[in-house]
C-alpha cells in the first residue's frame, strides 16, 4: 500500500535537496569558522590598538630616546632638556652619563633593597595566614586575612601620609611612648618607614592571592596525611605550599613590580637621599631638566622588572615540567 503523501522512489525530498553535499558541507564549515575568526579577531582590535597608541608606541619612542634618537616625537623633549646626546644613528651616553652619577647607584641599591625586603616579608605574613587559615579553621585566621585586606580600600596617599604621621617624630608612636617615659623609634623620613608602608600596601593583593590557593587545596589530601600520621609542618612543606606555589609566584612577582615602580610611597615617606629610583625619575624630569637621563633610569627599571617576570615564567615551566614527569 501506497502512502498518498509518499514521494516516489529516486526523487529527493525537499529536506534532502537543501541539505548541501559532503564536500559543499566542509566548503561551508570552513567559510563559517573564518567569519567567526574573523569577527573575533575585529571585537580584539579595539583594546590592542589602544595598547599599541598610548603603552607600545611611547615606550618604544622613550627607549630610541635613551639611545639619542631625538626627531619625531622626541623632537620638542629634545630641544628643551639639558644634555641631551643625539645618537648617529643611537648612542649610550645618557646611561653613561646616570652610571657615573653616584646617586643613581645609592638609590638602585636603596631601590633593591626595599623591594627585596618588602616582597619577602609580604610573601612571609601572607603565607603564615593562608596557612593558619587552612589548618584551623578558625574565627582568627578569617579575622587576620580580612585585616590583610583592609589597605586595598584605602587609597595609597591617603596610607602613606598616615603611615607618616604615626611614625614621625611628633607622631602618634612616640606620643604613646613617651607617656610611659620611653623613646620609640623615629620611622618617618626613612628607609625603614619606605620598607613599612611598602608591606602595608602591597598586602591585600597578595593575601587574597595566597589565600585562594591554599584554600584551593582538597581537604582530602590533608585528611588523608594527618590519618598517615603527618605532623603539620609535614603537611604544610609536602603539601600545602607545593600545591599553592603558583599563587605564591604570581603573588611574589606582581608585589616586586610594584614596589620597584612605586613613586608616591618613597616621596611621602621617604627621606630626600638615598630614595628609590622612582623618585629619581620624576627628579631628573621636572627638577634637573634632563629629560634622556630620566628616561634612562626608567628603561632600566623596566629591564629590572622583566627580570622579574622572567625569572617567574622560568620557575613556573620547571615546576609544571617536574609536575609533569612525576605523574
Amino acid at each position: 500500500m501506497v502512502r498518498p503523501n509518499a514521494e516516489p522512489e529516486g526523487r529527493a525530498t525537499k529536506h534532502e535537496a537543501l541539505r548541501p553535499s559532503a564536500p559543499h558541507a566542509g566548503g561551508y564549515q570552513k567559510r563559517r569558522d573564518r567569519r567567526r575568526s574573523l569577527i573575533g579577531f575585529l571585537m580584539a582590535m579595539p583594546p590592542i590598538v589602544v595598547l599599541l597608541l598610548f603603552v607600545g608606541i611611547p615606550v618604544i619612542l622613550a627607549i630610541l630616546f635613551s639611545l639619542g634618537y631625538t626627531g619625531g616625537l622626541n623632537q620638542i623633549a629634545a630641544e628643551i632638556g639639558m644634555d641631551v646626546h643625539q645618537g648617529k644613528p643611537l648612542t649610550l651616553d645618557a646611561y653613561a652619563d646616570i652610571i657615573a652619577d653616584s646617586r643613581f647607584i645609592r638609590d638602585l641599591l636603596v631601590t633593591l633593597v626595599i623591594t627585596v625586603v618588602s616582597t619577602g616579608v609580604v610573601v612571609l605574613i601572607t603565607t603564615s595566614i593562608a596557612v593558619y587559615m587552612r589548618l584551623s579553621h578558625s574565627r582568627l585566621g578569617s579575622l587576620l586575612a580580612g585585616l590583610g585586606v583592609i589597605p586595598l580600600f584605602i587609597p595609597v596617599v591617603i596610607a602613606s601620609w598616615a603611615n607618616l604621621i604615626f611614625y614621625q617624630s611628633n607622631g602618634f608612636l612616640r606620643s604613646v611612648f613617651a607617656q610611659f617615659g620611653l623613646n620609640a623609634p623615629i620611622w618617618g623620613f626613612t628607609t625603614t618607614g619606605v620598607i613599612i608602608t611598602s608591606i602595608w600596601v602591597n598586602l591585600p593583593f597578595a593575601m587574597l592571592m595566597t589565600v585562594s590557593g591554599f584554600q584551593g587545596v582538597p581537604d582530602d589530601l590533608i585528611d588523608c596525611a594527618r590519618d598517615s600520621g603527618a605532623s603539620s609542618w609535614r603537611i604544610v612543606w609536602e603539601i600545602l605550599l607545593p600545591l599553592a606555589k603558583t599563587q605564591i609566584l604570581i603573588a611574589s612577582t606582581l608585589t616586586a613590580i610594584g614596589i620597584l615602580g612605586q613613586f608616591t610611597v618613597p616621596y611621602f615617606t621617604g627621606p630626600n637621599a638615598p630614595t628609590m629610583l622612582g623618585v629619581d625619575i620624576a627628579k631628573y624630569y621636572q627638577s634637573f631638566n634632563r629629560p634622556q637621563q630620566s628616561v634612562a633610569i626608567a628603561v632600566v627599571m623596566f629591564i629590572i622588572g622583566i627580570g622579574i617576570a622572567v625569572t617567574y615564567v622560568v620557575t613556573s615551566v620547571r615546576g609544571d615540567d617536574g609536575s609533569r614527569k612525576e605523574s
